[in-house]
């Protein structure tokens, strides 16, 4: 009886040391940077409500848009392979702060209030209110130039509340961003203002070639990718990614894409 404890003992041993050496214990998830399995994951919350930079196709399956190529790219770079899920975007920090996601990216910009909350990457775009005008307009160079003229702008929006503060303005306000560009092309106006991404888009993806948008930014802020301030060193991986993306010409591609070339 006592042979069969000592040898039920031993069985025991032998499967608790080979129980421990196969074990994951210490080892990180693969979304945090380590091995585990083939493909690392890196799991991207995103608001896909948000064209250009993020929507679903018509078919309601695959999410596209800026940030959407943008984050692809920077998860290969990273070795990685990019899960996004569709989240509402007041709950996208706290689904990173409880660690459900790894990397927001959702046309965020980066302030001082969500500094406290996340870490930012380095900003990837740089957003504000630009004008349209027709090519043959040399008389608006800038915003201040808008004084005396007719403007469209998109009711309710910054667009209408900014243009508004310079004197001298005629504004006329419309339903829509899509509006504005039409009433600029009957030659109602002599200028429409509205978010820059918009603006870009509608010239790269409407393919008309009688309008121009100007450099100027009348406001300005930039999106960043927002992470876990428990793992700094997924923000220096980020930030490697965006600068070579940067150097090869891959950031610049996928703004033409969606914007046409890219401002310098």
């Amino acid at each position: 009886m006592k042979k069969l404890m000592l040898i039920c003992m031993a069985a025991l041993l032998s499967l608790t040391v080979l129980a421990a050496g196969c074990g994951g214990g210490d080892k990180k998830p693969a979304s945090s940077g380590g091995s585990g399995g083939s493909a690392k994951v890196l799991r991207v919350g995103t608001n896909a409500d948000f064209a250009p930079f993020e929507f679903q196709d018509v078919n309601g399956k695959e999410y596209e848009g800026f940030d959407m190529d943008l984050i692809r790219a920077v998860a290969k770079e990273m070795g990685y392979k990019a899960d996004i899920q569709n989240i509402n975007f007041d709950g996208l920090i706290p689904a990173l702060e409880s660690g459900n996601l790894d990397l927001i990216i959702s046309g965020m910009t980066i302030n001082d209030e969500r500094k406290q909350k996340v870490n930012f990457s380095d900003p990837y775009y740089k957003s504000g209110l630009t004008i349209i005008v027709k090519k043959d307009n040399t008389a608006i160079k800038k915003f201040s130039d808008l004084a005396g003229k007719k403007v469209a702008v998109q009711i309710g929006t910054t667009s209408a509340k900014e243009v508004r503060k310079i004197n001298g303005v005629e504004v006329k306000e419309l339903n829509s961003s899509a509006d504005t560009f039409m009433e600029l092309k009957a030659g109602g106006v002599d200028a429409v203002v509205n978010d820059r991404p918009v603006n870009d888009y509608y010239i790269a993806k409407s393919g008309v070639k009688d309008v121009r948008a100007l450099d100027e930014l009348l406001t300005s802020e930039d999106y960043g990718m927002a992470m876990s301030k428990k793992n700094p060193d997924l923000q220096k991986e980020v930030n490697a990614a965006l600068k070579k993306l940067h150097e090869n010409g891959e950031y610049d591609k996928i703004y033409k894409k969606w914007f046409g070339e890219a401002k310098k």
